[in-house]
């Protein structure tokens, strides 16, 4: 069924380990971010829909204009089929939708999650400033938009997660530990072989997350807004230089900013 304008807005942002989906049915103030009113965080592989149905009320699926931004094709098929069993109005949204200037050979090759963060960047950034846009996911992705609102590109790094996964399993004897739910930075010296671990992933990402914003800093003029998001991004948004924002929302955002400007 085709998107309607009409209908209140739900965006979702299908990742490889989680899928998010944000309520946007409040006007937006003038000069201000479109913010969900309120979100669900689902597991990309084990969700339910009646998980979802039972968050939406009193909404039913059918009273809302339903935007999917999807890196995991399986489960973005699942929802799509789930949407129109219901009769929801839905799209899957691509590169060709989005307002944003691609300056790259294959724009269809990079993830949307990329691109509609850097929507939401040019929403943010100053006047003829540019940014950096950090996502602290199952992949870590480190992006630039030009001073002129254009996306150049970036770098793409595994996780924390996967990085830990990948020492247990190509490994006989390291162990597999759980980095996800730190809620502050593990201590530089690592006194046992967990503590080691724990401190190589998360300090080994943001020595790479460093490096690569001032490495892309410096290919643009002035100094870019730098932009975090995802799982642990609100904890490394204070270790990163120069003007750094957390945004818990970012791809959400730019999902609803995409929408608004049809």
């Amino acid at each position: 069924m085709a998107p309607s304008a009409s209908l209140p807005l739900m965006a979702v942002d299908i990742g490889n380990s989680r899928i998010k989906l944000g309520l946007f049915d409040k006007p937006v103030d003038e000069g201000g971010l479109p913010m969900p009113s309120r979100w669900l965080g689902l597991d990309t592989d084990e969700w339910d829909p009646v998980e979802i149905a039972v968050w939406l009320a009193p909404f039913t699926p059918p009273d809302l204009d339903w935007r999917i931004a999807s890196v995991h094709r399986p489960a973005a098929a699942r929802l799509k089929k789930w949407l129109d069993q219901e009769h929801a109005s839905s799209a899957q949204l691509s590169h060709q939708e989005l307002p944003l200037v691609i300056d790259l050979p294959a724009p269809q090759e990079v993830g949307i999650d990329r691109l509609l963060g850097a929507v939401a960047a040019n929403a943010l950034r100053g006047t003829n400033q540019g940014a950096v846009v950090v996502d602290v996911g199952s992949a870590i992705t480190v992006d630039l938009v030009s001073t002129v609102g254009t996306f150049c590109g970036g770098a793409i790094l595994p996780g924390v997660g996967m990085s830990a996964r990948a020492l247990h399993d190509f490994t006989d004897l390291l162990p597999e530990v759980k980095l996800s739910g730190l809620a502050e930075p593990p201590p530089v010296l690592g006194t046992c072989t967990q503590e080691a671990i724990a401190s190589g992933l998360f300090w080994g990402a943001v020595g790479a997350m460093r490096t690569l914003v001032e490495g892309l800093a410096s290919e643009i003029e002035g100094d870019p807004l730098v932009l975090l998001t995802g799982g642990a991004a609100e904890q490394i948004a204070r270790l990163l230089p120069g003007e750094v924002r957390y945004v818990p929302h970012l791809v959400l955002t730019g999902i609803a900013l995409s929408a608004m400007g049809e």
